[in-house]
Formats: structure tokens, C-alpha cells, sequence
């Protein structure tokens, strides 16, 4: 249909009078409007959801990559991946602004194609949560049980370490070289702390097999 196509409204298809925007012609009739002012290119949208720049290196074309990279690394998809990011950024003093989320989805997520409810964000994030804590207490008790060997966990936090930085780099968080290391070392000596304390909680009070000395944390 063309712009100046017949219709139910204007039978002649003539747009030469144009019907006045309720919400300006007040101003108008007022005197106030001004006939040259630019008008609003995202009418509705809230101006901190067109400011707001994650994801952009990413299109709606791209999202079965993203979900299959994330099943392929994580336990979460990229639904939940993206909902849990904007939850964080859209928190409040009073709360996680789900309403505002959901309507503007589309506009704040380029790989998602519609709009979602409050109660559709709010499930995504807490499946969120729940299976970041439920891999939290898998990998830390893989990391206590003494089942990995040093080197094979410095490997592992190697690996992961990747995955998370990926996911950042995509969501625009531009990492530089000593912020990188600072991390890594970081999360280098927790890790060794969570290893030798478990090897405390293992052998406390337990007796060696061999000849019955009680073996201590530190032996």
C-alpha cells in the first residue's frame, strides 16, 4: 500500500491535513508548539531505554548462535542470560523495574523479538539464579573433593574465565589487559584457599590407615 493509498479515515488518500497529536495540540493551541521542532523518533520509549548500549554488537539474526554458544558452555540460555543482565542495570532502590523490561525489550536487546510481562522477566531471572547457584555448588564441591588436581583446576578457571569474559566482551564491557589479570589472580587465590581448606575439612581428626596417627588439617 502507498503512502497516498485510499483509507477508511480518508477515502480521497489525501494527507495534505494531517490530524493533530493529542498530546501536542495543547501546546499548539497554546501558542507554545513550534512548527519546525523534530519530532520524537521512539515515541513511548523511555529515554534510559534508548540510551542504554549493551548487546549492540549483536542482531536479532544472531540469537540461535548466542543460545547454542550458551547451552554449548552454561547451564543458561540466552533469554535468561540477557533478562539477568538488565535486571542488574534496571534495579532501583525499590526493586527491579520489570514492568519497564518487559514493554521495552525489543528496543534494549537486539536478539529478542518480543515484548515480555512482568511476570515473564521475573521468572527468567530467578531461573537464572537458581541455576547459577545450583553450578556454584557443583563446581565448588568438583573443586573441594579433591578430584581435579591443582593443575587440572587452574586449567578449568582458565577455561571458564574465557567463557565469562566472551560474555561480557558481548554485552559491551570493554576489559582491559590489567583488569583481565587483576581477575584472574583474583579468582586464582580464592581458589587456592577453597583447596587448601578443603584438604583441612577432608583429613581433620581422621586416622591414617597405615599406622593410626591422627592425621591434622596441616599434616
Amino acid at each position: 500500500m502507498t503512502d497516498d493509498a485510499p483509507t477508511a479515515d480518508d477515502p480521497d488518500g489525501d494527507d495534505s491535513e494531517t490530524p493533530a497529536d493529542p498530546a501536542t495540540e495543547g501546546d499548539s493551541a497554546a501558542g507554545g508548539g513550534d512548527a519546525d521542532e523534530p519530532t520524537d523518533p521512539q515515541p513511548g520509549v523511555p529515554e534510559d531505554v534508548r540510551k542504554y548500549d549493551r548487546f549492540r554488537k549483536m542482531d536479532g539474526a544472531q540469537y540461535d548462535r548466542a543460545n547454542e554458544f550458551l547451552r554449548d558452555r552454561t547451564y543458561i540460555t540466552a533469554r535468561e542470560w540477557a533478562i539477568a543482565r538488565l535486571c542488574a542495570d534496571f534495579r532501583t532502590e525499590t526493586g527491579v523495574e520489570m514492568t519497564k523490561i518487559g514493554e521495552n525489550l525489543p528496543e534494549l536487546v537486539p536478539f529478542m523479538t518480543d515484548t515480555y510481562t512482568p511476570q515473564a522477566v521475573n521468572q527468567a531471572r530467578a531461573s537464572f539464579e537458581e541455576k547459577v547457584r545450583k553450578a556454584g555448588a557443583t563446581f565448588l564441591y568438583g573443586a573441594m573433593c579433591d578430584f581435579f588436581t591443582a593443575e587440572e583446576l587452574d586449567e578449568l578457571m582458565y577455561e571458564t574465565t574465557e567463557v565469562a569474559k566472551f560474555l561480557l566482551e558481548v554485552e559491551g564491557v570493554d576489559l582491559s589487559v590489567e583488569e583481565e589479570l587483576e581477575a584472574e589472580d583474583r579468582i586464582s587465590e580464592v581458589m587456592r584457599e577453597v583447596r587448601a581448606s578443603s584438604e583441612r575439612l577432608r583429613h581433620e581428626g581422621t586416622e591414617c590407615p597405615n599406622c593410626g596417627h591422627e592425621i591434622a588439617g596441616d599434616d
